[in-house]
């Protein structure tokens, strides 16, 4: 167990750092410090996904029995796992510490100072920060002791949620670096929509209906023939879930009804004959609307 545990803890905080690194010195690229941090946080994010979705798979796909089936795969992910949402709360904070500093926020006033920043990142992220928290205090001693081992294949079908992650990751960096106006932009938002709501909302109520298959029970009932801690625990998950893709579905919004107007013929004014730029949204996918969702990511 320790083993696993300190993999983790070594690969994911390395492989940002490897990124990095390449980022910031590969002669063709040399980034700066503050995009190569933002792009190795993505990536990190998307690698994490596309593991945890491969894993789910084989161990969905292998379990013929929902309740009993096991595979050694359940518990080892869960344990390499577990130090990349430690990991992820430090790189989204580096993530906001240089958004900031791009923005212009330190240019007049000098070098924020850490607290007030800390403090900041942590009301503007706070689902996201808690949601890590849960993961790792709450989500990892269930699923690796209280289970007993029962249920390996709900288990799998839950890090499939992962899919959805790569496309928001894209979908974050498209928009830092002003490329909402790109067709790839356009795709990568309807993938991003369509991966979400499948692999996250729809989750638990599928996870309710195999249940209710296996059980050979109607689905309205399942809620009344399982702990009252599973209940407990799939509405804590599906709600921020939920939350997430109503921003998504609101960006997605603004995105395409944006795009359609920006295809009308311009209407003169009088800020156009001095010159100057008619104010207009600039993408669907706001920074404030998509920089507070998840990823797993």
């Amino acid at each position: 167990m320790l083993t696993i545990l300190a993999a983790g803890s070594v690969f994911f905080p390395g492989l940002f750092v490897l990124s990095k690194q390449c980022l910031k010195y590969i002669p063709a690229l040399r980034w700066s410090e503050g995009d190569a941090v933002i792009v190795s946080a993505r990536l990190v994010s998307s690698v994490q996904a596309i593991m945890a979705s491969s894993v789910g798979y084989i161990i969905a796909s292998s379990c013929d029995d929902i309740i009993e089936d096991q595979h050694w795969l359940t518990k080892a992910y869960i344990l390499f796992a577990v130090p990349y949402f430690v990991y992820d709360i430090y790189a989204m904070f580096m993530c906001y510490w240089y958004k900031l500093r791009v923005k212009g926020h330190e240019l007049d006033t000098g070098a924020k100072p850490l607290g007030a920043t800390l403090t900041s990142y942590l009301r503007r992220e706070f689902l996201m920060v808690l949601h890590h928290v849960v993961m790792v205090t709450v989500c990892f001693p269930v699923s690796v002791f209280w289970r007993q081992g029962k249920g390996d294949y709900f288990q799998g079908v839950m890090f499939l949620a992962e899919l959805s992650t790569p496309w928001v990751c894209l979908g974050k960096i498209l928009i830092q670096y002003k490329q909402q106006h790109t067709l790839l932009h356009k795709v990568n938002g309807a993938t991003m929509l369509v991966t979400f709501f499948v692999c996250r909302v729809l989750l638990f109520p599928y996870l309710y209906y195999v249940y209710s298959r296996y059980a050979s029970i109607p689905i309205y009932m399942v809620p009344f023939n399982v702990p009252w801690q599973v209940n407990l625990g799939a509405a804590l998950l599906m709600a921020p879930q939920v939350y997430w893709f109503s921003l998504i579905c609101r960006g997605a919004v603004r995105l395409f009804t944006g795009s359609a107007r920006t295809r009308r013929p311009p209407v003169a004014t009088k800020d156009d004959s001095d010159g100057k730029e008619a104010s207009r949204p600039a993408n669907g996918y706001s920074a404030h609307a998509t920089d507070k969702k998840l990823d797993s990511h």
